[in-house]
């Protein structure tokens, strides 16, 4: 009776990720023309703390933008180094609209949404489009973006975000599973049941936002700047989100280097998905969680005979050989390559960390940013 029952959840899950992989492939690659076709002014908020190692390469970047309407606000929450002197600085020198926000050392339930709400009140761009202080972005980022809006009208427009540069097997597990995470809420967006995107490269319309309420209603919830939103917006306009697949679109961020700051970012992560106010996105992070775990059920049931070595194997590969088609496409457009080779380590060390986070995450608090949040 259990390997029936682990071979029908790992089945259901193969079937979801090669109905994944075949809609990433029919996804087409979204160029922005030779000359922008797209007008919208753009307000980009960087919410940052204690990024002043980070955001001096970030506003460069930025300076490097092939598209001229945009401004830049920086919305420093109490940062306790140079961030804000840093940005002050480069304010006087920079070939764009440069402003600064200092909020106050103040507790609140979730730091990165007051930055974002506060920044969007001065914003002056009718589109808003975030990223964090640790990002690097392409020359041709905020034109693709730009041109992208003026094709579609979406209301709402998750960009791509990867991972760089990769010095560790650590490095590149997360680069694997960030495409993991970057393939799936791209696919289920163009499926219509939009559950995740990145807050690193995140697109909307301000009317939108104000429209649907900013944060109102999540913003006790730590994390969902990005995903919570994401939710209320696709409430209220159901077709208007996409996906933008393009490789001048994609932002990159440095992997965390110790296992504490990945610990409280993942937990963080796993937090929020109380918070869903939709009922399909609860569904498929519950269904996530079973066929992750049915692999080391079935591992346990193996070593303790309840069922045998095909049976085992069988869960595994039933479970593994999609995953692999589906991860090597979206590593490739990620321009990730190298990490192709990563996947299988990652495949056997993922149902572990996804029991693991599931479970830590019923847990309240963790530390970010130098806080202890709830």
């Amino acid at each position: 009776m259990l390997l029936p029952l682990l071979l029908g959840i790992t089945l259901l899950y193969a079937l979801f990720t090669l109905t994944l992989w075949v809609t990433w492939l029919r996804m087409p690659a979204f160029h922005p023309p030779a000359q922008a076709s797209g007008h919208a002014f753009i307000t980009c908020i960087i919410p940052v703390r204690n990024e002043a190692q980070n955001l001096p390469h970030l506003l460069h970047d930025l300076n490097q933008q092939t598209y001229g309407r945009f401004e830049v606000i920086v919305a420093d929450d109490a940062s306790t180094d140079t961030t804000l002197a840093l940005t002050q600085a480069f304010a006087r020198e920079a070939s764009f609209s440069l402003r600064w926000l200092s909020l106050s050392d103040v507790r609140t339930a979730s730091p990165k949404k007051r930055a974002i709400h506060q920044s969007i009140e001065l914003a002056q761009g009718e589109l808003i489009v975030t990223t964090d202080g640790d990002c690097r972005v392409g020359p041709r980022w905020l034109e693709t973006i730009a041109a992208f809006y003026a094709a579609t009208q979406a209301r709402l427009i998750s960009g791509p975000v990867t991972f760089t540069p990769e010095h560790s097997v650590f490095d590149y597990l997360q680069t694997v599973e960030g495409a993991s995470l970057i393939g799936s809420g791209a696919c289920t967006l163009a499926l219509g049941v939009p559950t995740m995107c990145n807050g690193a490269n995140l697109c909307y319309e301000k009317r939108v936002f104000q429209e649907v309420g900013g944060f109102a209603g999540v913003d006790h919830v730590a994390s969902g700047d990005d995903e919570l939103l994401m939710h209320k917006i696709a409430g209220k306009y159901p077709q208007g989100l996409r996906f933008l697949k393009s490789p001048e679109a994609i932002v990159q961020t440095g992997p965390h280097t110790s296992w504490r700051a990945f610990y409280n970012q993942r937990k963080r992560w796993a937090s929020k998905w109380r918070a869903y106010q939709r009922y399909l996105p609860t569904v498929l992070a519950v269904f996530i969680f079973l066929s992750n775990a049915s692999v080391v059920v079935s591992l346990i049931s193996w070593l303790a005979n309840w069922i045998d070595f095909k049976g085992f194997i069988s869960v595994v590969l039933l479970k593994a050989l999609p995953e692999f088609l589906f991860l090597r496409q979206v590593l490739v457009f990620l321009q990730k390559k190298a990490a192709v080779s990563r996947i299988p380590l990652t495949q056997w060390l993922y149902p572990f960390y996804v029991m693991f986070f599931g479970l830590a995450a019923q847990r309240k608090g963790f530390e970010w940013k130098d806080r202890k949040l709830k």
